[in-house]
């Protein structure tokens, strides 16, 4: 029965001069709600995605559905990959600190082992000071 149609469908419009768009409108609106802070689409977060479509008539929560579990656990990754990455960075501004330190304290300890002024050249530095 479906073929007949579709056979219809087909020679319809082939023989039409109007463009037929096929293309996908999930799209739409992506600049505006980018432009307003939202999410690129509806369906990345919110209540529309996070909260549970339903729940038991004595005012338990549904179970979590696969695709809620994949976005907590997506969720839970990001957030371990983001404190990893924090406490990387932390560490690397503590070692270029030590090595800043380091270095001064070799300049220091270098310039102590030069050699002093004796004599006039003493007596001038004294009373410049």
């Amino acid at each position: 029965m479906a073929a007949p149609i579709r056979t219809l469908c087909c020679s319809v419009f082939r023989h039409t001069s109007r463009q037929f768009s096929t293309t996908c409108a999930v799209r739409g609106g992506e600049k505006w709600r980018t432009e307003h802070g939202l999410a690129r689409s509806g369906t990345e977060y919110g209540p529309l995605t996070d909260l549970p479509d339903w729940s038991y008539a004595d005012g338990r929560p549904a179970p979590p559905l696969k695709g809620q579990l994949r976005r907590r656990k997506e969720k839970e990754a990001l957030a371990r990959r983001i404190v990893m990455l924090s406490s990387e960075m932390d560490r690397g501004i503590e070692m270029q600190k030590q090595k800043e330190a380091e270095a001064k304290r070799m300049e220091e300890h270098k310039k102590s082992l030069l050699l002093k002024p004796k004599g006039k050249l003493l007596m001038k530095k004294k009373s410049q000071s």
